[in-house]
């Protein structure tokens, strides 16, 4: 027996997932880590799409832009210049020399999914869509950046139309990207293994099975790869589904014909 063995079976012959008790337990942490993989690769997916979007956006957004500099400390344009505001489907975007537009007016702009950006007369400004991951990285959903810090200072129009023409997502990016999705992917789905654990111990205690925790914990591994592959391609097409219960009530219902063969306790 091996997790190939134990892959086909969680596939196509549920009753053979009992086996799963003998794995060793590292062996289990590697294929929770290839579900994780599994589940990973749409959100990756969808990731380089929100960059890839921003990228044509911000190429859209730079034809628009008029000449302007950052030199020290401070937003320097031609008198005639105006501002504007320009949305694309993934950045509002404000060049605002006068000073007409504050911060909570960009932050405003975020909604949904939509990033506003912004040229002020004192700072730049990104506001992202308010979550709770945003606002645990930085402290809030807005990044400020003021030019008398001296921080952007030789900053222009030219330079950066350039840098939006040219720019590209090198491959270690999308690899790290990857990786970074693989975290967070990684513990959702061990919580929810260890919920379906507690209720597959509780159904074998009621039926006298010979399982410990642990050994439901194992089965439940490999109870849950037809769930996890399913939840992944219903990601590809519903990028805001929920898996969770997916994952949990039909990793129990498979646990449950994983057991059909075990052998019962006696009755005292």
């Amino acid at each position: 027996m091996n997790t190939l063995t134990l892959f086909k079976d969680s596939l196509f012959k549920f009753s053979d997932l009992s086996r799963a008790k003998k794995m060793p337990f590292g062996k289990v942490i590697l294929y929770i880590i290839f579900l994780s993989m599994v589940l990973a690769v749409p959100i990756t997916k969808q990731i380089f799409s929100i960059m890839h979007d921003i990228k044509n956006d911000g190429q859209k957004i730079a034809a628009k832009l008029p000449e302007f500099e950052i030199k020290d400390g401070k937003f320097q344009t031609s008198a005639a210049t105006k501002g504007f505001i320009y949305q694309t489907n993934s950045i509002i975007f404000t060049f605002d020399p006068q000073g007409k537009r504050a911060l909570s007016d960009i932050a405003a702009d975020s909604v949904g999914s939509t990033i506003g950006i912004g040229f002020l007369e004192d700072e730049f400004v990104i506001a992202l869509p308010g979550s709770g991951m945003t606002d645990s990285l930085l402290g809030a959903n807005q990044l400020e950046v003021p030019y008398k810090k001296g921080t952007l200072d030789g900053l222009n129009s030219k330079n950066l139309k350039k840098a939006l023409d040219e720019s590209s997502v090198p491959f270690w990016i999308k690899l790290v990207i990857f990786f970074v999705t693989l975290y967070p992917t990684f513990l959702n789905l061990l919580i929810n293994l260890i919920l379906i654990a507690f209720g597959a111990n509780l159904y074998a205690r009621i039926r006298r099975y010979r399982l410990r925790f642990f050994d439901c914990l194992k089965i439940s591994a490999y109870c849950a790869t037809l769930p996890v592959i399913l939840s992944s391609l219903i990601h590809f097409f519903n990028q805001s589904f929920d898996d969770s219960y997916l994952i949990i009530f039909t990793s129990l219902l498979i646990f449950f014909f994983a057991l059909k063969n075990e052998e019962r306790q006696p009755l005292v």
